[in-house]
């Protein structure tokens, strides 16, 4: 005997935000070969604007000022070195083979419950990341044109928002405008 499958209003609403294809979710996911739409060059100047933070560069000048040139330099060129050896075997066997990150991790040993919680704190990395970013961009917008930077929060927030829940065609856009300012 075949029961017949209850659908939850829950579970088709969340189905059809799933289904909405401007949402990107390229890092959990395999890309087919004829969704790749961009050139190389393209992500790479994409790739390469992420790696860019501010809060980046403020934390170098940081550990410059406190530490010295020549211990920051030694200390970024080692944890670089460290990053690369360990994400190139990664990142080729990923895309030779076609693993997302969830399998990755599942694979690690850490199952389908700690590939979920591996995904919320990449999501959460993410989040703080342009949390900060806003932070010091509201900051620049008090020291600059004196906006309080309760108002600058809201305004980087809502710049931000967009960018985080339509991925990396609109952060590619939005970088391929405001590279040359």
């Amino acid at each position: 005997m075949i029961s017949r499958q209850r659908i939850v209003r829950v579970r088709r609403e969340y189905n059809q935000w799933v289904a909405n294809e401007t949402l990107e979710d390229y890092a959990l996911r395999f890309t087919a070969k004829s969704a790749r739409r961009w050139s190389a060059a393209r992500v790479a100047n994409t790739a390469l604007g992420a790696i860019s933070f501010l809060a980046l560069e403020a934390i170098g000048g940081t550990i410059t000022l406190e530490y010295g040139f020549a211990n920051a330099v030694a200390a970024i060129l080692v944890v670089s070195a460290l990053i690369f050896a360990t994400g190139v075997p990664i990142s080729y066997y990923a895309a030779r083979f076609g693993v997302d990150i969830d399998l990755l991790t599942r694979g690690a040993g850490f199952g389908y419950i700690g590939s979920t919680i591996t995904s919320l704190i990449y999501a959460s990395f993410t989040f703080l990341f342009f949390a900060i970013e806003a932070v010091i961009l509201a900051s620049m917008l008090d020291a600059c044109f004196g906006i309080p930077l309760w108002i600058g929060y809201v305004l980087c927030t809502v710049a931000v928002l967009p960018l985080v829940t339509h991925g990396i065609t609109l952060i590619s856009r939005f970088q391929l405008w405001t590279q040359p300012a």
